[in-house]
Formats: C-alpha cells, sequence, structure tokens
C-alpha cells in the first residue's frame, strides 16, 4: 500500500467514523491513532523521548 493510498484510507476512516458517531468520537479515535503511532516509533526506536526533550531546548536557546 503506498502512502497516498494510506492517506486516503485514513482520511476516509476518519470521515466515516464522523458521521456515524459524531465529532467527539472522530476526534478521540484521531488522538488515540496518534498516539498510537507515537508509541510505535519510540518502541522500534525511531524517536527517542530524550530527543524530543533536546529539540525543545535547542528551540528555546536560538529565539
Amino acid at each position: 500500500m503506498s502512502r497516498q493510498q494510506f492517506g486516503f484510507l485514513a482520511g476516509f476512516l476518519a470521515v466515516a467514523v464522523w458521521a456515524l458517531a459524531g465529532v467527539g468520537v472522530a476526534a478521540l479515535a484521531v488522538l488515540a491513532g496518534l498516539l498510537g503511532w507515537l508509541v510505535v516509533r519510540v518502541l522500534d526506536g525511531d524517536l527517542t523521548v530524550t530527543g524530543l526533550g533536546d529539540r525543545r531546548a535547542d528551540a528555546r536557546r536560538r529565539r
């Protein structure tokens, strides 16, 4: 499955949940999906929690 197909499917499912269950449930579903994606990235080692803190501190220093 290409990224475009996956994006279409994710968008379609978000709108389908919105239409069937309402805006609040759709927003919670999207947030749950983002949280799941973040957890998987951390577990796979693609993203480190300390790396996020370092980026934030660097951004503050640049200002």
